[in-house]
């Protein structure tokens, strides 16, 4: 029997450690060939020197199990590294099919404290990172679209990593809340655009223990050392089937989606919807009109009710993507 993403490509970011290696890993399981996109720098912050290693590993793993794998060591946030890495794919393996996008880095700090370059980094690495690979994917599926493979139409999948810091929000990451908001608008706006072409575009809010969420997870179930057996409830693995399925022919009805995932759950989150509707009984609003509708509407709201929705998912938790 075929596997479901076999005959197909890959490129998954960030896919030397964490969220990035166990899907990738799964991706390879399901059948797809892999770029395995990894800088290798040892600090979550992005600092210290370049490293072949974590890619390497991973691609080897992938090999050793039969599969088709390549290592890129590359700056995702760098445009002409970007395109180099969906050249390679092309080039390796005669297209890409399937994009992930799940590099990043964290370098937090209150907004009253935090400076432009930690600021700066974080968005560039996270939402300029997930463009510019889209940027040229995107060109790559738009020309064998008009090429006339398949009749205007390719096989294309993009999932995008977003965060509960962009839903629930995340007082000591303003840049990382920031950035993964933008990567969902980024990612509407590619479902919408790419569509015709058949390609779809989904987001995902992992929750995982990796490098990444070290403190935020510190000292939950399942935590490594603890005395809980099994799957820890917070492993990667829990995340990396979604992302199979979303990259996988059973999705192609999917796109334009945000999913929250962790621990044997996925949740899916509606676009944002009118909570309530005031009009002016003038021509237009005053100061006065104003402060009469909206202050005791206000007002009348149990304290915190603001984050109601996202208490019932539980995401007040922590941010908890990579």
């Amino acid at each position: 029997m075929a596997l479901p993403l076999e005959g197909l490509s890959a490129i998954v970011t960030g896919a030397g450690r964490g969220l990035g290696r166990a899907e990738a890993l799964e991706l390879a399981r399901l059948g797809a060939a892999v770029v395995v996109n990894d800088y290798g720098r040892p600090g979550r912050d992005g600092s210290g020197e370049v490293s072949t290693g974590p890619a390497e590993e991973v691609a080897a793993s992938i090999r050793a199990a039969g599969g088709r794998a390549v290592a890129h060591i590359g700056d995702v946030s760098d445009h002409e590294q970007a395109r180099e890495l969906v050249e390679l794919a092309i080039t390796e393996f005669g297209r890409l099919d399937i994009l992930v996008n799940n590099a990043g880095i964290l370098r937090d700090r209150m907004v009253f404290s935090m400076s432009e370059d930690e600021w700066d980094s974080v968005v560039r690495v996270h939402l300029k990172g997930h463009f510019n690979t889209i940027r040229f994917a995107s060109a790559h599926w738009r020309a064998r679209a008009k090429s006339g493979e398949g009749g205007g139409r390719v096989y294309g999948r993009v999932v995008n990593t977003s965060s509960e810091a962009f839903l629930a929000g995340s007082a000591g990451q303003p840049n990382y809340a920031a950035a993964k908001g933008g990567i969902v608008g980024l990612t509407t706006s590619t479902a919408l655009a790419l569509a015709k072409y058949g390609v779809t575009a989904n987001v995902i809010c992992p929750r995982a223990r990796t490098r990444m969420t070290e403190d935020v997870f510190a000292g939950l179930p399942g935590a490594p050392g603890g005395t809980d057996t099994g799957l820890d409830p917070l492993a990667p693995e829990h995340v990396a089937p979604l992302v199979g399925y979303l990259a996988s022919p059973a999705a192609a009805q999917v796109n334009g989606q945000l999913l929250v995932v962790h621990g044997g759950m996925v949740a899916i989150i509606e676009r944002p919807r009118v909570q309530a509707k005031f009009d002016t009984k003038q021509d237009a609003f005053t100061y006065d009109e104003l402060d009469g509708l909206l202050t005791p509407y206000y007002m009348a709201r149990p304290e915190g009710e603001t984050f109601a929705a996202a208490e019932v998912l539980g995401l007040r938790h922590g941010p908890g993507a990579p």
